[in-house]
């Protein structure tokens, strides 16, 4: 596969993973006190922490499980559980942030960048991901499509007044529960590939 290709499969599993659609609603709610100028700025900061965040799971991934004596397989399907529940979330129409409402503090790391943008589940999925990259053509692919779809989450925080404006309430529904289905098939993949690789390995020497 070559690099363009790879770039284009590997960022289009990041950008459903973090999913700018699913959690444009959250943002227009949590800065609708907020003049242009200030809810500009929290896209940007904002942007900046799920870029830190993000690489930082990204390339702890080997280290944390080789310290913690967890699998790659292993992982694979505990995060694919747990972003298929969040997956089936955001199908059945619930949002990322209900339980966050703006309490008039700063917004933009906590909540929006942690947990409404890298939850738990993606949390799981982004070490598992960045694990699963090897060779320096596949890393520097993997953190090209990472930054762009990340880049992506912010633009859509900038224009999120004016995607509201476009699509409606119905229309981010719609995307919304669009990336709850990628998330899931996502999720399954994950949990599939899991459980292959641990049934393949070979049965451990007996003494």
């Amino acid at each position: 596969m070559d690099t363009a290709a790879l770039f284009g499969r590997i960022f289009l599993r990041y950008f459903f993973l973090l999913g700018p659609f699913a959690v444009v609603s959250a943002f227009l709610t949590l800065t609708r006190e907020l003049d242009p100028r200030e809810r500009r700025r929290t896209a940007v900061r904002s942007t900046l922490a799920i870029i830190v965040i993000c690489f930082a799971l990204w390339l702890i991934g080997n280290q944390l499980f080789a310290v913690l004596g967890i699998t790659l397989d292993a992982f694979r399907i505990g995060a694919g559980a747990l972003l298929f529940l969040s997956g089936a979330q955001l199908v059945q129409g619930r949002d990322r942030a209900d339980a966050l409402p703006a309490d008039g503090q700063d917004v933009a790391v906590v909540p929006l960048a942690i947990p409404i943008v890298v939850g738990p589940a993606t949390t799981g999925a982004l070490l598992v991901m960045g694990a699963e990259l090897h060779g320096w053509t596949q890393q520097v692919a993997g953190a090209a499509a990472l930054l762009a779809a990340i880049l992506v989450v912010g633009a859509v925080f900038l224009m999120g007044s004016r995607i509201e404006r476009a699509l409606g309430p119905r229309g981010l529904a719609i995307l919304t529960k669009l990336t709850g289905l990628f998330l899931a098939s996502l999720a399954a993949q994950m949990i599939f590939t899991g459980i292959r690789n641990f049934l393949s390995l070979p049965a451990p020497a007996r003494g």
